[in-house]
């Protein structure tokens, strides 16, 4: 005969829905709705069924849910890294709001590695992902063609494109760079330096630049090809550019990054050169990442909008999954941050 321990260790383990429903005094489509579609049930409800749930030690099987609804709960993203805070803080708010919808998020690092990421994405729908999120429009052929084949929806986002044939959730990178460099001429500045990373990086670098040299082209103020640094993303990386851009035109009176790292790394390398920032140069950045508020002087930068953008991905693909319309294109605007470290071109 089986031990007292065994046979409660071996109940518990085996507990059916049904256990659950008599346990919490509620039907057994109710407990099926706490555990696939919370949102759906009442607060008050739903910590009446997790109370059973816990005493029962139940576990949902999730292979024989996955079988009967041809689905997993499960969404997939992949994202360039998980070290530039905009990207952690936009994963944040996307698993947040997927898990109101009883979603689980499976996240993966490219490291901006086209390859690698589509190798990424072959596990994650042999795994079975109900959707897929994807960074930027930068993407192998084969990770599209697969999605496609396999009937996977997926959104590349922190972009928009209003004739784009894929699904894209962000905002105009380029429009957003352009407003930089027209606020920095209506302060009057005529000598800009542009610091970005290699253009390998990322895609969204690319379309940053180019709307920076764009809006100074439009503006009558073309910035030559010396004057724009590319140095790796990092701190160093910045003050690296600013020091190259200097040695070339000491008459600069601002400059211009495409990314926040790098615009905190020019702040340290003009304090060093004993260069008042933003009296004798301006800077700017590009992100909004948290630390940048705090920096002496606090970081003129475009807010991108990550935690929106999170919420709206998860929007978008559920809705998708559920058959319900969606907009190809959805845009959530980006936003001109201005603090102490930009003001008026130095008279001469």
């Amino acid at each position: 005969m089986p031990s007292v321990r065994h046979a409660r260790g071996q109940a518990r383990a085996h507990a059916r829905l049904v256990d659950v429903a008599r346990s919490a005094r509620v039907s057994t489509a109710s407990v099926s709705r706490a555990l696939n579609t919370p949102q759906k049930v009442s607060p008050t409800l739903r910590a009446r069924i997790q109370a059973a749930l816990d005493k029962l030690r139940y576990v949902p099987n999730g292979a024989a849910r996955a079988l009967a609804s041809s689905r997993t709960h499960t969404i997939g993203a992949i994202v360039p890294t998980l070290g530039i805070g905009i990207f952690a803080a936009g994963v944040v708010t996307l698993q947040q709001r997927l898990e109101e919808y009883g979603y689980t998020l499976l996240i993966a690092n490219s490291g901006n590695d086209p390859e690698l990421e589509a190798r990424q994405v072959r596990k994650l729908v042999e795994r079975g992902v109900d959707g897929v999120v994807l960074v930027g429009f930068r993407h192998r052929r084969e990770t599209y063609d697969l999605l496609a084949k396999m009937r996977v929806p997926y959104v590349n986002t922190y972009v928009t494109r209003r004739n784009s044939h894929h699904p894209c959730i962000g905002f105009d990178q380029q429009a957003a760079a352009a407003q930089v460099v027209d606020y920095l001429i209506d302060l009057g500045h005529r000598e800009i330096g542009l610091i970005c990373p290699p253009l390998e990086f990322s895609d969204r670098n690319v379309i940053r630049l180019r709307g920076f040299r764009e809006a100074a082209e439009r503006r009558g103020l073309p910035i030559p090809e010396n004057l724009v640094a590319m140095h790796p993303y990092t701190v160093d990386g910045g003050r690296m550019a600013l020091r190259s851009l200097l040695q070339i035109n000491p008459r600069l009176t601002a400059v211009a990054c495409t990314m926040d790292m790098q615009a905190m790394g020019a702040v340290f390398e003009a304090h060093a050169l004993g260069i008042r920032v933003p009296d004798k140069l301006s800077i700017t950045g590009f992100d909004d990442l948290d630390p940048v508020a705090h920096l002496d002087p606090p970081l003129t930068t475009m807010h991108i909008p990550a935690a929106e953008l999170g919420t709206a991905i998860a929007d978008h693909l559920v809705a998708r999954l559920n058959g319900r319309p969606v907009q190809r294109v959805t845009e959530v605007p980006a936003k001109l941050m201005v603090r102490a470290s930009t003001g008026p071109a130095p008279s001469v």
